[in-house]
């Protein structure tokens, strides 16, 4: 058995999306950490990456991953490539994900990181996570890997297909998982979930 698939293993029962659970077993995570944290690459616990950010706890990446409930077609952002390691998981999760960072180091050696291991259908964006990636919206999911504050921006909320799931650790200095749903109609459905500790979302300026 893989260390990934083991890591999976462990994760059942907090997390029981089977799809969840495949794609944590089928991504190496030691690829996504530095070198010298690679023994602790599948402790459950939040790891020091480059530019003063974090790659998040593995239980806290399924949750969001399976409170998004993806779909094989959906297209999704991700706010804050940061390792990369999220949007690897994503992109065998859906069919099309843009996921963008601020440090341009980080999304340089992300894509290094997702196309060392064959994947395709990730795009690499640098630039302001709090205003999304207007050129391909809408979205189906949108992932924000970063504590948005105290309320979800507003660029990302519009930038939300009817029908689609958003996810972000919001609040301060508290944060929770907060699941947005927009409705077929429009309208929008917050709820709060898990309580979480995210690095802030880096904004430009």
């Amino acid at each position: 058995m893989t260390r990934a698939a083991a890591l999976a293993g462990k994760l059942r029962g907090p997390v029981s999306d089977e799809r969840v659970l495949a794609a944590i077993a089928s991504i190496p995570r030691e690829r996504f950490v530095p070198r010298g944290a690679r023994r602790r690459a599948y402790a459950n616990q939040a790891l020091p990456i480059d530019c003063g950010q974090t790659i998040s706890q593995p239980l806290v990446v399924a949750r969001m991953l399976e409170l998004l409930a993806l779909r094989p077609s959906d297209r999704v952002l991700d706010v804050g490539t940061g390792s990369g390691y999220h949007a690897a998981l994503l992109s065998l999760l859906a069919a099309e994900v843009w996921t963008i960072e601020r440090h341009s180091e980080l999304s340089s050696q992300a894509a290094e990181a997702i196309g060392g291991l064959g994947i395709e259908n990730v795009s690499f964006i640098v630039g302001d996570g709090r205003e999304g990636f207007a050129a391909c919206a809408p979205y189906d999911a949108i992932n924000i890997a970063a504590a948005a504050g105290d309320s979800v921006p507003a660029a990302l909320e519009t930038q939300l297909a009817a029908g689609g799931r958003l996810v972000a650790p919001v609040g301060e200095p508290e944060q929770r998982l907060v699941l947005v749903r927009r409705g077929a109609d429009g309208a929008v459905e917050r709820s709060e979930r898990d309580g979480v500790r995210f690095v802030p979302l880096v904004r430009d300026g």
